[in-house]
């Protein structure tokens, strides 16, 4: 990756998302799908400004839809890294 601001692409906000942010002082966010750990995090800590103890990834490729009668498409890929901080930083993400 030359540009760490394209590494970060979206916020993941779900149920789970919120528990391992309470729990675990985790963040999930979607990633550039050619991005390895360290990559991501230098850009969590740049763009962010806080310290970054663990990253884990996890690919997922996309569903099957059906598109008009028996066209068959599907949703896109992607990857979600989980972002462990270290104590005592936060993301304020809402």
């Amino acid at each position: 990756m030359k540009d760490i601001y394209q590494v970060i692409k979206n916020v993941r906000l779900s149920e789970k998302a919120s528990l391992l942010q309470e729990q675990n002082n985790e963040v999930v966010l979607e990633v550039d799908r050619f991005a390895n750990k360290l990559e991501i995090k230098a850009a969590v800590e740049t763009v962010f400004d806080k310290k970054v103890v663990k990253v884990r990834t996890a690919n997922y490729d996309g569903k099957i839809r059906r598109k008009r009668r028996a066209d068959q498409g599907r949703t896109p890929q992607y990857k979600k890294a989980i972002v462990r901080l270290a104590d005592g930083e936060t993301i304020d993400l809402i």
